[in-house]
C-alpha cells in the first residue's frame, strides 16, 4: 500500500523499498557488523531481488528506503543511508506492529537520521493504518539501537 508514497522530513526522505534500491542495499548486506547487529542471514544478489520482490507484495510488511535530502545530488542512489519497516505480525491486533530502522551507512550514523526516520514512520503509521502501538526488537548487543528507543 505504500508503493507510491513519499515522506518528506526535514533532512531525510522516506521513499518505497524498489528493485532500483536492491544493488546498493546487497551490498550494506555484505557487512558482517550490520549482518549481526540485525540478525539478518546473508543473501545473493538473485535472493535479494527476491526479497525485495516478496516484501513488496506482502501486505504484512510496510518498508522504505531512508534517503539523505541533498539537492547537490539528484542521483536517489547516492542519497541512501538505509532502511524503516513496520511488520504487522500481530494477527489478532493489527494496530500493534514491530518497527525496525537501520542506518547502514556508517558516515551518516548517530546524526539523528534514525530518530528521524522512526517519528516520520511512526506518524505514517498512526495516519495511514491507525496503528495504536509499536514495539522494537532488538539484539541486546546492539549499543546504538538501545540507545536511540531507551527514553
Amino acid at each position: 500500500e505504500n508503493w507510491l508514497i513519499t515522506i518528506l522530513g526535514n533532512k531525510i526522505q522516506l521513499v518505497p523499498y524498489t528493485s532500483r534500491h536492491v544493488l546498493k542495499y546487497h551490498e550494506w548486506m555484505k557487512s558482517e557488523e550490520i549482518l549481526k547487529l540485525t540478525a539478518s542471514e546473508p543473501l545473493s544478489l538473485e535472493e535479494e531481488y527476491e526479497m525485495q520482490l516478496s516484501w513488496h507484495e506482502d501486505p504484512n510488511k510496510c518498508t522504505f528506503i531512508i534517503l539523505l535530502i541533498n539537492d547537490n545530488e539528484p542521483n536517489e542512489i547516492n542519497r541512501m543511508i538505509g532502511d524503516i519497516n513496520i511488520f504487522f505480525n500481530d494477527r489478532f491486533d493489527r494496530t500493534n506492529v514491530e518497527i525496525d530502522v537501520m542506518i547502514a551507512d556508517k558516515n551518516q550514523q548517530r546524526k539523528g537520521y534514525g530518530k528521524e526516520a522512526v517519528y516520520l514512520m511512526m506518524n505514517y503509521a498512526i495516519n495511514s493504518f491507525n496503528i495504536r502501538r509499536f514495539y522494537a526488537k532488538i539484539n541486546e548487543n546492539n549499543a546504538p539501537s538501545r540507545s536511540m528507543f531507551t527514553l
